[in-house]
């Protein structure tokens, strides 16, 4: 009996590494490499109806823009109070939400004229958001993910994200993409691809490579953050916290975990 149990349990857990080792890990193909400012400490990133729409960090130095993605022209900008740190933005009909890190504020604007309508609260630290057609789903650095009420902000739900059976923490910026949500992993070249009705990890994407930091001004903060996808062209678009370039990628294979 003994035997048997250690057997068994020795499959199982050859089972649960297999099925771990099964996540695919994908490279990509650089398709086009535009402009970015580099004053712009990327926090967030949508694309929407031809332009990039943009929410840079720092006190002080904190905006929400609108971006020219051929020449990374800001064509619209707006400044945030000294006092606050601007995090992840996303869109919502005519809206635009956007939070700020420790603050436990967030402000929403009219998408057209970046004039601020109201603020909202939560609780703990923002990081990051995206959306489907029917909620938004916020991070705050930890492995769970908010589901967030898009018309009254308030936390409706949770999700968990793991890898197997590890949680995945430090989840920053964030897009929906194909229905899974891409998160960038805070302080890594990888970008997790999550199923949405579960929280798994489904896929890996490795971005090493794609930038030289060490050659940057700060390269232990100016790192890969910032993912947009434009559904309707089937492009994606990642940066990183004030880099020279946004480059616009396809995913390859990539043989081994």
């Amino acid at each position: 009996m003994i035997r048997w149990l250690a057997c068994a349990t020795a499959l199982g857990a050859l089972v649960a590494c297999s099925a771990q080792a099964a996540v695919p890990v994908y490279g990509y193909r650089v398709v086009h490499a535009y402009p970015h400012d580099t004053s712009a400490y990327t926090e967030g990133l949508f694309y929407k109806d031809g332009y990039l729409y943009e929410s840079t960090g720092e006190a002080g130095e904190s905006t929400v823009r609108k971006v020219a993605l051929e020449t990374g022209k800001v064509l619209q900008r707006h400044d945030l109070p000294p006092q606050h740190f601007g995090e992840g933005i996303v869109d919502w009909g005519t809206h635009i939400v956007q939070l700020t890190w420790k603050d436990q504020l967030g402000f929403v604007y009219d998408l057209a004229s970046f004039t601020q309508q109201r603020t909202f609260n939560y609780p703990g630290e923002g990081w990051a958001l995206t959306r489907d057609d029917k909620r938004l789903y916020m991070s705050d650095g930890s492995a769970v993910l908010r589901i967030l009420d898009p018309e009254t902000l308030a936390t409706v739900g949770s999700l968990m994200v793991t890898d197997g059976d590890k949680p995945v923490v430090n989840l920053n910026e964030l897009e929906w993409v194909k229905g899974e949500i891409y998160a960038n992993v805070w302080m890594t070249d990888r970008i997790a691809r999550i199923d949405p009705a579960t929280g798994h990890v489904k896929g890996w994407i490795d971005l090493s490579g794609l930038l030289d930091v060490s050659k940057l001004p700060d390269p232990y903060n100016d790192v890969l953050n910032g993912i947009a996808y434009d559904a309707q062209h089937d492009r994606l678009f990642v940066t990183g916290k004030r880099w020279p370039k946004l480059f616009e990628i396809t995913l390859v294979p990539k043989a081994g975990r």
